[in-house]
């Protein structure tokens, strides 16, 4: 039997249920009693009321399940479904099939909705009908100095405003906080919702609406927090390790990428080569690598040649591919200042 078959007890609750709210929130929860009294209390704070949130236990054992039909019972907005833990996937696709408004957001059990949130996102919505989902700008809930590298995630993404920012960075990183959002439903009913495999959903969901071409745009006000726990599943679930997002960037790349142009991946470390190795297997090798280090220029690779930045091929496509941190501005830089365009000449993907 497969997973998504074992049915959801539906707690029973005492309020009738909104006929068609304007907003369906979707919030999946396991084992987050600490936390998800506070989260359901920031959006139960909002300027903008007409919601249904739509919480899912996916399998909780700290006693989350007596605490959302509690909170289900003291509000009609709130839904409560209990199922086995089944997972992040399941849990949310249920959600958005039993969603009924035109808009849904999400929201995860260990953050916090500032007032305004749900009220700026919808007007963004319905005030350009190009715009399939809106972000918000996210405070990082954390330690900056022991996470470092997620706190400088956050400071990237928040940077991505405009449908360009986003478009021209999707393969970097995932440009947005995915409790941070809000879409329309007609994209999820024409682009499809979350997959289940051996990726990040939300980075597969993201790259794969995009690639339908699905505007997204961030608003500058920053109006969530997102915390950071030590037990978030992204630091513990293979699925969020690094190598799984280059998997699905690279197959999104090969979906893109013209196949009349040299392409060039810059970074000719072994850690940059094994990254990309999945988009090789689709497209075939690499035209050239790109390196500054001495050792490395005008010597090959497994039959590949290592150039300098000043002899990259005229007409080359190119991967920018080294994560060091400063290394994307400054070789971004460069190319730009070469007349190299970013999408049409060059992809920023590390």
């Amino acid at each position: 039997m497969k997973k998504e078959n074992i049915p959801a007890k539906i707690h029973e609750n005492p309020f009738p249920r909104m006929k068609s709210p304007a907003v369906s929130i979707l919030l999946p929860v396991r084992n987050a009693v600490r936390t998800l009294p506070d989260a359901v209390a920031s959006l139960r704070a909002q300027t903008f009321t007409d919601w249904e949130l739509l919480l899912v236990n996916d399998g909780s054992t700290d006693g989350g399940d007596t605490c959302m039909d509690a909170l289900a019972n003291e509000d009609p907005r709130i839904q409560v479904m209990h199922q086995p833990p089944l997972g992040l996937v399941t849990a949310l696709n249920r959600a958005a099939e039993i969603a009924k408004a035109p808009f849904i957001a999400r929201m995860d059990a260990d953050d916090l909705c500032h007032p305004r949130r749900l009220e700026r996102q919808l007007e963004a919505l319905r005030a350009d009908p190009d715009l399939g989902l809106v972000a918000c700008r996210v405070s990082f809930g954390g330690d900056r100095e022991r996470n470092r590298g997620y706190a400088e995630h956050v400071d990237w993404l928040n940077r991505l405003l405009s449908p360009e920012d986003h478009f021209l960075n999707r393969f970097v990183e995932s440009p947005v906080a995915h409790p941070s959002v809000m879409w329309r439903r007609e994209v999820w009913d024409t682009c499809g919702g979350y997959r289940d495999g051996l990726f990040p959903e939300d980075y597969e969901l993201w790259l794969r609406w995009m690639h339908a071409g699905v505007a997204f745009r961030k608003l500058p006000e920053t109006l969530l927090t997102w915390n950071d726990p030590p037990d978030r599943l992204s630091r513990s679930d293979t699925r969020y390790a690094v190598q799984a997002f280059y998997e699905v960037k690279c197959d999104y790349l090969a979906k893109i990428l013209p196949t009349n142009r040299p392409l060039v991946l810059w970074g000719a470390g072994r850690v940059t080569r094994r990254r990309f190795a999945p988009l090789c297997e689709r497209l075939g090798p690499f035209a050239a690598y790109v390196d500054i280090a001495p050792g490395k220029i005008g010597q090959q690779i497994e039959g590949i040649p290592v150039l300098s930045s000043a002899n990259l091929p005229p007409n080359a496509l190119i991967l920018v591919g080294v994560a060091a941190r400063g290394a994307r501005a400054r070789i971004e830089s460069h190319l730009r200042a070469t007349g190299r365009l970013p999408g049409k000449d060059y992809w920023l993907c590390a």
